[in-house]
């Protein structure tokens, strides 16, 4: 789903035949990021933990030649931008998963919005904090349903993440709910109506405002 939206966002934004420079802090097993690359876009990976590097440089080196040399895999976390990029480095910045690990979520979106070149574009997975208890309650697991109530910082909501985007010169643009219907682990990625629903959901009020992750889009001004 997250593909999906993200593709409809470039296409939007860049139009077609555009070659980007991508930056995916948090590259993980590098999914989304090998998707680019498969695409003609030069990605850089920025991945902290040595083992999901290396399983990173595994997936990387079943695919073709051309898309080996379109990616490189630096030692990192989100926060470390400014030691490894210039400012305007990059086109595209991917932060998906991975905001909610560190120590100041504003900080590192704004290292991350540093390194983005004037009118690019930053992809932003986050959980839904106003989500929290309505997750839990479908899982059954009501003693976390009513610890949400008091959840403590409130950092992942729409409101407030909208505000510190502005603040670093990035306004949101676009937002989708991810995991609106359905949770992963339940989503056959097969299933037409389904995906069609979730799909469809993601992109409407109120339905997407109950996701149990939120996609944000923003530009750097």
């Amino acid at each position: 789903m997250v593909a999906r939206q993200l593709d409809e966002q470039l296409a939007s934004h860049f139009g077609p035949d555009h070659t980007l420079r991508v930056l995916d802090a948090g590259f993980g097993r590098g999914a989304q990021a090998l998707r680019l690359a498969r695409a003609g876009h030069r990605v850089t990976g920025l991945e902290p933990d040595p083992a999901l590097r290396s399983l990173a440089a595994d997936s990387l080196a079943g695919e073709d030649a051309g898309v080996r040399a379109r990616v490189r895999i630096v030692a990192g976390g989100g926060g470390d931008t400014g030691a490894h990029f210039l400012p305007g480095a990059f086109d595209l910045v991917l932060c998906h998963g991975v905001l909610t690990e560190a120590r100041d979520p504003a900080s590192t979106l704004a290292g991350l919005a540093r390194v983005l070149a004037p009118g690019g574009l930053l992809s932003l997975l986050v959980r839904n904090d106003a989500a929290l208890a309505l997750q839990a309650a479908r899982g059954g697991d009501w003693e976390a349903a009513l610890s949400a109530f008091d959840f403590p910082e409130r950092a992942f909501l729409l409101d407030s993440l909208s505000t510190v985007l502005s603040g670093i010169g990035t306004p949101l643009t676009e937002w989708y709910g991810v995991q609106v219907l359905t949770t992963g682990s339940a989503t056959p990625a097969d299933d037409a109506r389904l995906i069609a629903a979730e799909e469809r959901a993601g992109r409407t009020d109120p339905y997407r405002s109950v996701a149990a992750l939120l996609h944000l889009c923003a530009v750097r001004g």
